[in-house]
């Protein structure tokens, strides 16, 4: 993919996004640009879960660098903070996302399905030597958890509690 490319493919992605602004559930704009970039509104989530990917494993990440400098650091707040502070700067993206995962879940459950293994991984409530189906359970409880917490409430002992009972 040409720099050119990846601009009108952002550019594309941001449309789709200003359009479902006001209904996040809507259907998924596929006429002019975006139809010529995507082969389906399918593709269209997808690459709008990939950027979400992008911002998410990059705060989680700053998040383990964090507590590998600091012992005191618990890696299910700053795994928790990470998700939530992405998920408020980047709140119509989760919206819509939600929203279609909900309504579509067969297009995106594979990426949830990872981005949950991946929270559950980091924030160390599950082993890598563990079953990936249990991997996808706890990390799955821990993300409901997340998206139903407000911003500023500590999830450690929440997490660690429901996610060894999901």
């Amino acid at each position: 993919m040409s720099w050119s490319d990846y601009h009108r493919r952002r550019a594309a992605l941001d449309g789709v996004l200003e359009h479902l602004r006001h209904d996040p559930g809507g259907a998924v704009p596929f006429t002019g640009e975006v139809a010529e970039l995507f082969d389906s509104p399918g593709q269209v989530l997808l690459a709008l879960h990939y950027r979400w990917t992008l911002k998410l494993t990059g705060r989680v990440g700053l998040a383990m660098a964090d507590a590998e400098r600091d012992a005191g650091v618990d890696l299910v707040d700053a795994v928790t903070r990470a998700w939530l502070d992405t998920a408020t700067e980047h709140a119509l993206l989760r919206a819509v996302l939600d929203a279609h995962a909900a309504a579509s879940p067969e297009v995106l459950r594979p990426g949830l399905e990872s981005e949950q293994r991946m929270l559950a991984l980091a924030a160390g409530l599950a082993e890598p030597a563990d079953a990936r189906a249990e991997i996808t359970r706890v990390g799955a409880a821990f993300t409901a958890l997340l998206s139903t917490t407000p911003p500023r409430r500590p999830l450690r002992h929440l997490a660690r509690r429901f996610a060894a009972s999901a």
